[in-house]
């Protein structure tokens, strides 16, 4: 036997295409030629493999060897190749039987002694694995990850002379055995904490119910970050699906995902990030924390304080649900389904409009300020709310609000009558969108007149339908009336207050 085959999956972001690694030894001048367009750390994977066969007790084949990573036309990454060469080279040497590997993908990065080290990316790979019927052996490291999958038999290896031995039969590796995930360490915070903020804490739940946007402008100190964290709180579960797309996305970032596993992501990146932190890209694209924030929360506080450009190129995701990075010889496409919130402050001082404090910001000074935020993005945001300053007897009252629970019952039953539509108010669109919200002769004339005189575009109109819709859905009616409107359109306070910027 000259010649071998194994199978493994190259790391395509959240994608795992397969790879055959062809091994084939010809007489000639011992060399190693390695070709299937590698990058620099699969080129490297030949000093390892070659220590780690002669290190472990193996014979390295002394001919001309050739190896190629099918289809050539794929980018080859990392470290996961190793394993993958590593056996080919001994089944084209005849050291293993070339029947062992018929129904067995594998992946993990060698040492030089021979020992497996994970890799990134393997729930992903798992999940390719075992649509394709196959088992899998991983590094010890990695076998956790891999068996969240689910369904898919997992060998985990501690070493090269591991795999080889269960291969060829003498010693076999226990499959692993999945546990349960453990619960999050982390409590999650509850709207209790939250004293007065009538408006804004019913604000949050309106985004919670309909999956909208949301947006508290106020003075310093009145809550705004408090309201914002506890949304993950008030929340439906995730479904296991979208448990899964979670993890792959932190698996191909190389994040732990055990210890979050189940809960809805909440990312609060600072506002110096730049726009590859934010919505992803390099060299070679990773995930930005719009794709981290996926099915969860991004949460941008002091918006106006991040750079505009990194806020512009958030528009399109905030539309498509996914953001497209193409660079000179990569492509990749992340999923970035997230729940916008954001804080900002009135001016630089953040005093405007606080009676407890004067403003000492000039007309200039504050028009640049709030010109941060442009006007395509804040349209794109359903609820804009003004968080005031509390006064003193309701920071000092003992009374606590409505505990998290009791507002993510009234969530959870308006989600159910979405779900009956099939997909959630913030993402109805179209003539869908008209068809669930159909106005009454009267209403209809009243809100032309009010986008009329608002100057309201035809962008901030659908997600006035929207919003009223998500409150029609939590007190119990069939579609929004003129109390809905009416509520819909009070969310969109900015609009009025940046008009004259």
């Amino acid at each position: 036997m000259t010649l071998a085959i194994v199978t493994t999956r190259a790391g395509l972001g959240l994608e795992a295409p397969e790879v055959h690694v062809e091994a084939h030894l010809a007489n000639g001048l011992p060399g190693m030629t390695l070709v299937g367009l590698p990058e620099a750390a699969v080129k490297e994977s030949r000093e390892r493999v070659r220590s780690a066969l002669t290190t472990s007790g193996f014979e390295f084949p002394l001919r001309r060897i050739t190896l190629n990573l099918a289809p050539a036309d794929l980018p080859k990454e990392g470290g996961r190749f190793d394993l993958p060469i590593a056996l080919g080279l001994l089944i084209a040497s005849g050291q293993l039987p070339p029947e062992s590997l018929a129904d067995i993908e594998c992946a993990g990065e060698l040492a030089l002694d021979g020992h497996l080290r994970p890799v990134t990316g393997m729930l992903p790979f798992a999940l390719a694995t075992r649509r394709a019927g196959r088992k899998v052996i991983v590094p010890e490291a990695n076998a956790a990850e891999a068996a969240l999958a689910g369904g898919l038999e997992v060998f985990p290896a501690r070493h090269l002379m591991d795999v080889v031995a269960h291969l060829a039969g003498q010693t076999l590796i226990a499959p692993y055995q999945p546990q349960e995930p453990a619960p999050p360490s982390i409590e999650i915070a509850d709207l209790a904490d939250v004293r007065g903020q009538h408006q804004a804490r019913h604000a949050l739940e309106v985004a919670a119910a309909g999956g909208h946007n949301l947006l508290f402008a106020g003075p310093p100190g009145t809550g705004k970050t408090l309201l914002a964290s506890r949304l993950p709180g008030i929340l439906p579960p995730l479904e296991e699906d979208e448990i899964l797309e979670v993890a792959a996305i932190r698996s191909v970032s190389g994040m732990a995902i055990e210890q979050d596993w189940g809960q809805r992501p909440f990312r609060a990146p600072h506002h110096t990030a730049s726009a590859v932190a934010l919505v992803g890209g390099g060299s070679r694209p990773r995930p930005g924390e719009i794709s981290l924030a996926h099915h969860g929360v991004l949460f941008l506080d002091e918006l106006p304080e991040f750079n505009r450009h990194v806020l512009e190129v958030m528009r399109e995701p905030m539309e498509s649900g996914e953001i497209h990075i193409s660079r000179a010889n990569h492509e990749r496409c992340y999923p970035a389904r997230f729940q916008l919130v954001a804080a900002m402050n009135p001016c630089p001082c953040g005093h405007l409009g606080d009676p407890r404090q004067s403003c000492v910001c000039t007309a200039n000074q504050i028009q640049r300020y709030q010109s941060r935020v442009s006007g395509p993005l804040l349209d794109r945001i359903d609820l804009q709310v003004e968080v005031p300053a509390l006064q003193a007897k309701q920071l000092t009252s003992t009374e606590s609000g409505e505990s998290s629970q009791a507002v993510r019952d009234r969530v959870m039953a308006a989600r159910q009558r979405q779900s009956q539509r099939g997909v959630i108010n913030a993402r109805l669109s179209g003539r869908r969108l008209d068809e669930v919200c159909a106005l009454n002769a009267p209403d209809r004339a009243w809100l032309a007149d009010t986008l009329d005189r608002l100057k309201l575009s035809a962008r901030a109109y659908h997600r006035i339908l929207r919003v009223a819709l998500t409150l029609a859905d939590l007190v119990g009616l069939e579609r929004p009336g003129r109390e809905q409107l009416i509520e819909a359109i009070g969310y969109r306070q900015l609009d009025r207050l940046f008009k004259g910027r």
